[in-house]
């Protein structure tokens, strides 16, 4: 499975858009975070240590080829030898000279397994290790397409809701105007004037505090995409707002028993749990290996073999361990208590994806409700403050009830906005439940983004 990086020279031309371009999308902001986020990029990182134990496994299978020589400067000496002990010969009492020489010999070694269950049964543990490792790196890719969507919305929805506390901070501001010049000419009470500014007090605060959630999520997607935008393109009000496909629960939940990326990392780790029990308990086995060995040496001191040797062996090797002080099965036990805690940590995800699941569709099917009822939530909202204002013009409603229905106004209004937000998430949530979750799905979206009435960032302007 191959996974594909941004290049740096793409990432360079993203940003170089992104200052150029009067607003960013979210694709926009995916793809920097994509090139620049630490948590995917020590996922890879991750990823391509966790490759490296299939071919390490392999190596134990397969040929183990050793050259090795040596060069040797020897000085041989013969303290009290002669070179003929007959009083007859003429080197009768001779010393018997030292030698200086040099002798070199190498070998070439071919070593190849023929029996090696254990090597075997850990290379197979080791592929699905891999495969392992392939499904968190997707998983990790996921999450990174959620956390986007995430922050970025998070800073549409801070808009949203400093939209909601400045619109309703003007109209109490306007509201206690009116009630102060009323009071001014004796038609309301004090009470009315005290009532509004409290009403002020309040709706200032609640901006001040909107405004600063503003900067402070801003400042959460520059981290996330390490990119400080100037602006972001708000979300369409054309996106559609419809249940999830298929439409059945349990539809869902099936997909998720068979396609969710943590419950299929979850088992390959016990196949790999598995294969490791059984190296184990295959270490008390006998090993078999072939050998093929070749030899030269070669010497420049006297030798009745002569000055060269050549050798070459072919030889069987067979080991069979007796004792190494309770190693050998020590190690299986603890592979076996692995395997257990494989079998659980597997039941236990699959038993938080389903209820994850089944959740998800319910918030994503609540949501479309919701977000249609707060729609029309808006329209009442409206309607009832226009009432009320009518009615304290006629004196059958006092001020309170006019600063009440404007604040269940712009509260309605911002409810409708984040209610939109949750739908998103959720839905994506779900599909990452099920482990369809996938670029596609990000650009999808993008397409219902638009630069009108872009959201800006303060702290870049």
């Amino acid at each position: 499975m191959k996974f594909k990086v941004l290049t740096p020279a793409i990432f360079f031309l993203c940003l170089m858009c992104t200052h150029t371009a009067s607003a960013t999308n979210l694709m926009d902001v995916y793809l920097a975070a994509k090139a620049s986020d630490p948590v995917l990029a020590g996922a890879q990182a991750t990823h391509q240590v966790r490759q490296q134990a299939m071919p390490q496994a392999r190596a134990a299978l397969l040929p183990n080829i050793a050259l090795t020589g040596s060069k040797s400067d020897v000085d041989r000496e013969f303290p009290g030898a002669v070179l003929s002990t007959d009083p007859t010969n003429p080197l009768f009492g001779i010393a018997v000279p030292d030698q200086k020489f040099s002798d070199t010999v190498w070998q070439a070694q071919a070593t190849q397994p023929l029996l090696d269950l254990e090597s075997w049964y850990t290379y197979k543990s080791a592929k699905a290790t891999v495969r392992q490792a392939d499904a968190d790196y997707i998983a990790a890719e996921q999450n990174l397409i959620l956390r986007v969507v995430e922050a970025y919305l998070n800073v549409l929805r801070a808009q949203d809701l400093l939209d909601s506390a400045t619109a309703e901070e003007a109209a109490v501001k306007r509201q206690l105007e009116q009630v102060q010049q009323r009071f001014d000419v004796g038609l309301v009470a004090i009470t009315d004037v005290l009532e509004s500014t409290a009403a002020y007090d309040n709706a200032t605060v609640r901006r001040i505090q909107a405004d600063g959630d503003h900067d402070i999520f801003f400042e959460t997607l520059r981290t996330l995409s390490g990119v400080a935008y100037p602006s972001l393109d708000r979300l369409s009000e054309n996106l559609p707002i419809t249940n999830p496909m298929p439409g059945h629960e349990s539809a869902w939940t099936e997909k998720a028993m068979q396609t969710n990326l943590s419950i299929q990392a979850a088992e390959h780790q016990l196949v790999a749990s598995k294969q490791s029990l059984k190296a184990r308990r295959s270490s008390h086995l006998p090993t078999v290996r072939g050998l093929i060995s070749h030899s030269e040496f070669e010497t420049g001191g006297s030798n009745f073999l002569g000055s060269r040797t050549n050798t070459t062996t072919y030889a069987l090797q067979a080991q069979v361990p007796i004792f190494q002080g309770g190693f050998i099965h020590s190690r299986a036990r603890e592979a076996k208590y692995q395997m257990q805690a494989a079998e659980q940590q597997l039941l236990e995800r699959k038993l938080n994806v389903t209820r994850d699941t089944r959740n998800l569709f319910r918030a994503v099917s609540t949501d479309v409700l919701r977000v249609n009822a707060r729609q029309r939530g808006i329209k009442s909202s409206e309607s009832a403050l226009e009432a009320t204002e009518t009615g304290y013009e006629v004196g059958t409603r006092n001020i309170v009830d006019v600063l009440q229905a404007q604040q269940r106004l712009y509260l309605s209004q911002f409810d409708y906005a984040d209610s939109r937000y949750n739908y998103v998430l959720d839905l994506l949530r779900l599909k990452q439940a099920t482990g369809a979750l996938v670029e596609s799905d990000l650009e999808e979206l993008n397409n219902f983004t638009t630069p009108t009435n872009p959201v800006k960032n303060k702290t870049t302007n």
